[in-house]
């Protein structure tokens, strides 16, 4: 590439040549250094820094013939938190068809990633009118209801570990610590999670937790929709609903017994 490469571009390259290496290796099953440098013409401690990066993320190991690589067990877990994520939304996704239908209003399915709730699906209610596409949109944990109910799940020495700022979207936002520790002990408790002008003013979501066979929760479903229509009435009619779509979609993945 010359000495005009510039350090972004350079650093696009490696991430190329790196995912390079994995389809190499995906194809051939094990290869050598001396082979990488070669399908990519650049020098062996080039090719050996690009795998060693690979190698100090699991996404390759060394075989028992040194200096033959092959692809690691870290991308299985990579592999795996994919398929997980593919499965809740392939169980989830009829019930929350009759969930939305049974309300009227928005049903949306989100994980915990990294730092925020990232929705995964979503279908809307007879009600909802040119409703927001969360699908894909990383959405604060401390904010919404699906949040607070991922956080349920998540051990409290490690809270400060997934939690960074609280923000204040409204003026209902929680954005104290302390606060929001004794919110979450109570959705632990209550089994759901409610966030009303949290994110948005106007906007109401309700939230139950989705769990896998090992009972741990990995996902959590909600419904939302303007606080004027999913009031407190509306709320006690739609929580044992939702709770019983949460549950059977935990059935699905393993969770509890029929």
């Amino acid at each position: 590439m010359g000495n005009t490469t510039t350090g972004n571009s350079g650093g696009v390259q490696s991430v190329d040549r790196a995912i390079t290496i994995l389809e190499v290796l995906a194809r051939r099953g094990e290869v050598g250094v001396t082979e990488v440098a070669a399908e990519f013409g650049v020098h062996k401690s080039t090719a050996f820094r690009l795998i060693s990066t690979l190698e100090g993320h699991g996404l390759v190991e060394q075989t028992a013939d040194r200096g033959k690589y092959r692809l690691g067990i870290g991308l299985l877990r990579l592999a795996g938190a994919t398929t997980a994520r593919l499965d809740v939304v392939q169980e989830a996704r009829p019930i929350c068809k009759g969930l939305a239908a049974d309300t009227g209003e928005t049903v949306n399915i989100a994980v915990l990633s990294e730092s925020s709730a990232l929705y995964l699906d979503q279908v809307a209610g007879s009600a909802a009118i040119q409703t927001h596409n969360w699908v894909g949109q990383h959405i604060p944990l401390h904010a919404t209801s699906n949040g607070k109910v991922l956080l349920s799940g998540v051990p409290d020495d490690q809270l400060d570990e997934v939690l960074h700022e609280l923000p204040a979207f409204t003026k209902l936002t929680v954005t104290k610590r302390s606060a929001l520790r004794r919110e979450l002990v109570q959705v632990r408790e209550q089994g759901y999670a409610l966030a009303i002008d949290e994110l948005e003013e106007g906007l109401t979501a309700i939230a139950a937790p989705i769990r896998n066979a090992h009972g741990d929760v990995i996902a959590s479903v909600s419904v939302s929709g303007p606080t004027f229509r999913l009031n407190d009435e509306k709320t006690e009619d739609v929580l044992p609903r939702l709770q019983e779509a949460a549950v059977e979609i935990s059935h699905r993945l393993g969770w509890g017994h029929r």
